[in-house]
């Protein structure tokens, strides 16, 4: 609860489910598929980023999850997944996720392309309400928090919620090792 109680010293913490308008419309849309208790906060939209959000919280990188989008194809079909990693991490692109994509080569996905089918914002990005063929990859490390930050698809408010709240997304697949630690 320790990150909680510190959003909440400094900002105005809400159930998610009532504030759809600090979250991108897909991200609200999909917010009751979620198992457990997810809360929204209003930011300044210069503190979206992850470094700088946790500069002005004084929290560490393990409180936050960084959501990363990669692509790849195999034999002509496309092949997207989500990669959800603590922000003391990178998700490993090259070995492990390209090995459960199961593709030749795995690649960031283009930012415009990435803002247009996920009907957010560049730097707010998040896992709920990803379009439904994107799967959901969540590093152990994350589906085991216990209170995480992730994005809420603008650039203004984040989410908080836990790591089994996140990991049953309807299309989440926990994953060990998809992430190495940053260092």
């Amino acid at each position: 609860m320790y990150t909680k109680e510190r959003i909440s010293t400094q900002f105005d913490l809400a159930p998610a489910a009532s504030a759809p308008e600090l979250m991108a419309g897909p991200t609200a849309e999909a917010i009751p598929t979620i198992t457990g208790d997810v809360k929204a906060f209003a930011i300044d939209p210069q503190i979206a980023d992850t470094a700088a959000l946790l500069d002005a919280t004084g929290l560490g990188p393990e409180t936050s999850a960084n959501c990363v989008l990669v692509s790849g194809t195999r034999s002509g079909e496309e092949r997207i997944a989500a990669c959800m990693v603590l922000a003391n991490t990178r998700a490993d692109v090259n070995k492990r996720v390209k090995k459960i994509l199961d593709v030749r080569k795995a690649s960031f996905l283009p930012m415009e392309r990435a803002v247009s089918e996920s009907g957010m914002e560049y730097g707010g990005i998040g896992p709920i309400g990803l379009p439904a063929n994107y799967r959901i990859l969540v590093d152990s490390r994350v589906a085991e928090a216990d209170e995480l930050i992730i994005g809420s698809g603008i650039r203004g408010s984040k989410l908080i919620l836990s790591g089994p709240a996140l990991a049953s997304l309807p299309t989440a697949e926990v994953v060990e090792g998809l992430a190495n630690e940053i260092g």
